[in-house]
């Protein structure tokens, strides 16, 4: 066989390669497992819908297809060959969606949806086509808070109004005495708001002269969702009607005041120091408390955005070396196609000596009929060759044309991502600066007390 036929086979043997390395596709040997019941989140929350390939394969560079039926357009996260196609993405979801690349390396096409919203609550679609296996991921989306319970007292009789707002799906309200037994209340009222939270409240009269201890409940069974509150109603709240008995008391009580009203003067000039004290070191203890709270949020922040400067690096990391992949390709590539142009052109010129000495033999002898007929058969053969190489550089140019896009592609994402990086640092440095200020403020409390 000759130079150039090997030269030509092997050029052809690797672009068909790599032909079927981008479309090759295998069916019936792997499944998508996802989670049984509904995965429940609060508003505000970032969540995992748990989603992986079993048998474990590495999905790194599969096409992996996270979408909604009832969205236009449908699609919540699309990641082909390692790049993610934010084009195609439902404005919705833009910048709350991504794929952790060391899951994927195990088979974990799980998505990260970050600051869940009330509308992202819905049926979703997990799809890698490659293995044609796919998984459906419910998610139920919830908003809660804590009831309080108002007291207010008309004539002889207390009522108590258990309100709580911001609460999704819609809840219950129920009453229940000391025992947990339920108790006759008023309609419960539900209230949306335009936010679509809903606000609920119901109201319990309790008559003069009773004791009750009172537990306010408020549930919501999709989400597994209670909110409670406790209230103790003594018959020492309300109000005593007077008669003459009374009146005499009052007389009496009212002399006797007169005559200790010296004392208690003094004695309140002694405590009004020390109350001023006491009053003092619970505001400074109220404020320790509150300064606590803070420095507890913020050290969650700062937790929070370690994790997402962590993903953000094992992205930028994967982004990087993908870039470096493709353009050894592009280079590879770049280098068959001068390989399959320098083929062409010696198929050419093969081809104009063979037409010039068929045609200064055109009058057939015996001989020159032998000649004749090796000279068409290299023709044909020159053809046929000629064929194979335009046929290669054409694909080869293909290649380098969609490798040259996702090079586009990944550039753009690494510098998105760079950009990202650079602002959940600066972030972090504020969140520490604060804990370290926080944390000083703290310690001087403590050491005031």
């Amino acid at each position: 066989m000759s130079p150039i036929k090997n030269k030509h086979l092997l050029v052809l043997h690797h672009v068909v390669a790599v032909l079927l390395f981008l479309t090759q596709t295998c069916g019936g040997q792997h499944q998508m497992i996802g989670p049984t019941q509904p995965v429940v989140a609060m508003i505000g929350d970032d969540i995992i819908l748990p989603c992986h390939l079993e048998p474990a394969v590495d999905a790194v560079d599969l096409t992996v297809d996270w979408s909604r039926t009832d969205l236009k357009p449908r699609s919540v996260y699309v990641r082909r060959e390692g790049v993610e196609l934010l084009t195609e993405q439902n404005p919705l979801y833009t910048g709350r969606t991504s794929l952790s690349v060391n899951k994927l390396q195990c088979g974990d096409v799980s998505l990260k949806l970050s600051t869940v919203q009330l509308s992202d609550a819905g049926t979703y679609k997990c799809l890698v086509p490659k293995f044609n296996a796919e998984t459906v991921v419910t998610l139920a989306v919830g908003s809660v808070s804590s009831p309080v319970i108002e007291l207010t007292n008309v004539k002889n009789k207390m009522v108590l109004e258990c309100k709580s707002n911001g609460w999704y799906p819609e809840p219950q309200m129920l009453w229940v005495d000391s025992e947990g037994k339920p108790i006759s209340v008023e309609p419960t009222k539900n209230v949306r708001s335009s936010d679509g939270l809903y606000a609920v409240s119901s109201k319990v009269t309790v008559e003069k002269g009773q004791s009750y201890s009172f537990t306010c409940k408020v549930q919501q069974k999709n989400i597994s969702q209670i909110k409670e509150t406790h209230i103790h109603v003594s018959g020492d709240l309300f109000m005593v009607q007077s008669n003459t008995a009374v009146h005499i008391v009052i007389n009496l009580a009212v002399c006797l005041i007169s005559v200790g009203t010296v004392v208690i003067l003094i004695w309140k000039c002694e405590q009004k120091e020390t109350k001023i004290s006491k009053h003092d070191e619970d505001e400074n203890k109220l404020h320790q408390t509150e300064m606590e709270e803070i420095l507890q949020r913020e050290c969650e922040e700062k937790k929070r955005l370690e994790d997402e400067l962590q993903n953000k690096e094992e992205d930028l990391k994967h982004v990087r070396q993908t870039i470096e992949k493709l353009m050894e390709q592009k280079t590879f590539l770049k280098d068959q196609r001068e390989k399959l142009n320098t083929l062409l052109q010696e198929d050419k010129a093969g081809m104009k000596e063979v037409m010039k000495k068929l045609e200064k033999e055109k009058a057939p002898t015996f001989d020159k009929e032998k000649k004749l007929h090796k000279r068409e058969d290299k023709k044909t053969d020159l053809e046929k060759r000629t064929e194979v190489h335009e046929e290669l550089l054409k694909m080869t140019e293909k290649l380098m044309e969609e490798t040259e896009n996702i090079i586009i592609q990944m550039t753009e994402r690494k510098g998105n991502l760079e950009k990202d990086k650079e602002q959940i640092i600066k972030h972090l440095r504020e969140k520490q600066e604060n804990e370290r200020d926080l944390e000083e403020t703290v310690r001087e409390t403590s050491e005031r007390h």
